[in-house]
């Protein structure tokens, strides 16, 4: 497996090694041991698999009361991967990443409690699984807007699929006051 560094220091771009033979593929989605030495969690406790059309954008969500570390995988299809630091007080506050996740690539990223996250399904269909550090709370699912101009995301699509919910997003401001803290590692 490889680990990709990506513009945000804390966002992990994991590509493991994929067997391909005649039969197709074989590959370790999740290993605890060499992914802890990769500097991810060591406790997932939920798994969550979405099935979306092409053109859906999902998110940008986060929690702030039990913040959600995500390791994310396309497993049918490609999608358009964003996460954005939303951490009031972080160096890199309102900056992003972006990547695709495909089945035929089979990247995965880490994105840790304190960032958004989103994407937007780029093939008909497109399932994405993600393991989850904590438990999903519907009372605390927070967001900003997939097209935020503070943000500028280059989305591939000018008019996605949207939920109800995600329509509704306040703009993201320094001063939200459901914004999670940046808070300094100790070494």
């Amino acid at each position: 497996m490889k680990i990709l560094p990506t513009a945000l220091a804390d966002i992990i771009v994991i590509e493991p090694e994929v067997l391909r033979d005649a039969r197709g593929f074989f590959l370790e989605s999740y290993h605890a041991q060499r992914y802890t030495q990769a500097g991810l969690p060591t406790t997932f406790v939920q798994d969550n698999h979405s099935r979306s059309t092409r053109g859906t954008l999902r998110g940008l969500h986060y929690q702030l009361t039990r913040p959600q570390g995500k390791l994310v995988r396309a497993v049918r299809g490609a999608a358009f991967d964003v996460a954005v630091d939303v951490r009031r007080g972080s160096p890199t506050f309102a900056r992003w990443i972006s990547l695709e996740l495909s089945e035929e690539n089979q990247r995965q990223v880490y994105i840790p409690p304190g960032f958004a996250h989103g994407f937007c399904a780029l093939t008909e269909p497109c399932e994405i699984e993600y393991k989850c550090t904590d438990y999903y709370t519907a009372e605390d699912q927070h967001g900003i807007p997939w097209n935020d101009p503070l943000l500028a995301i280059r989305w591939p699509v000018s008019d996605p699929l949207l939920s109800d919910r995600d329509r509704t997003y306040a703009p993201l401001t320094p001063d939200r006051s459901d914004l999670p803290r940046y808070e300094v590692r100790s070494t």
